[in-house]
This record gives C-alpha cells, sequence and structure tokens, in this order.
C-alpha cells in the first residue's frame, strides 16, 4: 500500500473516531460472510456501527485521542464496535450478538480512556449507561420528598375515607346524608 494510501486511510480513522470516547476491539476472524452481514445488520439497527482497522494505521490515527490507551489490545485482525451512545450499551450488544458466533473473540474495551480486558468487558455490559445512573440518582433523591408528600397528605385521606364511611352507612339506614344537614 502506498504511503498516501495509509494516509489517507489514517485520516479517515481519525474522523471517523474523533469524538468517540470509548469502544469494543472485536476479532472477527474466522467469521462467515452471511455471519458477517447479519452480525453488522443486527447491530446497525440498533445504532451500532462495526469497522475493521488496519492496525498500524489504527496506532497512528489513535495517538492523541481518546482512544490512545486501546493500542494495547490491537493486535492480529481487529474490529472496531462504537456507537454515538454509551460504550455500556455497545458491550451489551456485542455480548448479545456473539452469543451464537463461537468465532468472534472479544479482545477488550475503552472508556473514558480506561482500558477494559475482554472478560471486563461482560462486566461492563452489566453497568448501567449514563442515563439510566442519572435515572438513578434522580429517583434516590426524589424518594425522601416523595415519602413526606405522602405522610402530608395521609391525614386528609383517612378524614375523606371516614366520612364517606359515615355518608354510606347512613345511606343504607335511611338517615339524611351529612351534606344534607348543612
Amino acid at each position: 500500500m502506498s504511503k498516501p494510501v495509509k494516509n489517507l486511510i489514517t485520516d479517515v480513522y481519525r474522523k471517523k473516531f474523533a469524538n468517540l470516547d470509548g469502544a469494543v476491539l472485536v476479532d472477527i476472524r474466522g467469521l462467515t460472510s452471511n455471519d458477517n452481514n447479519n452480525l453488522r445488520a443486527g447491530l446497525l439497527s440498533k445504532k451500532v456501527r462495526v469497522t475493521v482497522v488496519k492496525n498500524s494505521l489504527a496506532l497512528k490515527a489513535f495517538k492523541g485521542t481518546n482512544l490512545e490507551n486501546l493500542n494495547s489490545l490491537i493486535e492480529g485482525p481487529s474490529a472496531m464496535v462504537y456507537s454515538a451512545e454509551s460504550v455500556v450499551t455497545v458491550a451489551r450488544e456485542v455480548i448479545e450478538a456473539i452469543k451464537t458466533l463461537e468465532t468472534v473473540k472479544v479482545k477488550g474495551a475503552i472508556m473514558d480512556g480506561q482500558v477494559f480486558s475482554a472478560d471486563q468487558v461482560k462486566a461492563l455490559a452489566k453497568y448501567p449507561t449514563k442515563i439510566e445512573a442519572q435515572g438513578q440518582v434522580v429517583t434516590l433523591l426524589l424518594s425522601p420528598a416523595k415519602k413526606i408528600a405522602g405522610q402530608l397528605v395521609a391525614p386528609g385521606r383517612k378524614l375523606a375515607s371516614l366520612i364517606k364511611a359515615i355518608e354510606e352507612r347512613k345511606e343504607k339506614t335511611g338517615d339524611a346524608p351529612i351534606a344534607a344537614l348543612a
């Protein structure tokens, strides 16, 4: 491959992966073309992309980026699996997608500069995404206020149910309803 072509591919990698803060690296060696197409189509339907990279060019392209620490995992045939969303989402989708494909191996992942080994990617898939974690925090913050509001409303609710019970009893016995007495 000529030097201008290598430089062009390196530039494409830089542009394509510039905004990523993480990705999952997989080895798709031995994957049949039909399985490859099915894997890519299945992941793409979930907004997850797969790009096979040339190792030496990827190493150059990742220098000075959020993906630089991933260089330690780039060895042999490598494919980057990434999304605009969380790396946790990507890890979940990859783990689920490769359950039926014995030839695909997870090499590792990177999230916010931290490298995860192949075994750690399975644990990473169980983490909450950023949005899920924010939702959990909001729920925790709102639960005391919800309990206080429930306690404030409870006496009024009890009083209303007592008045309704008295009214129903008066109607059954034939006495005039409470509203008519007023």
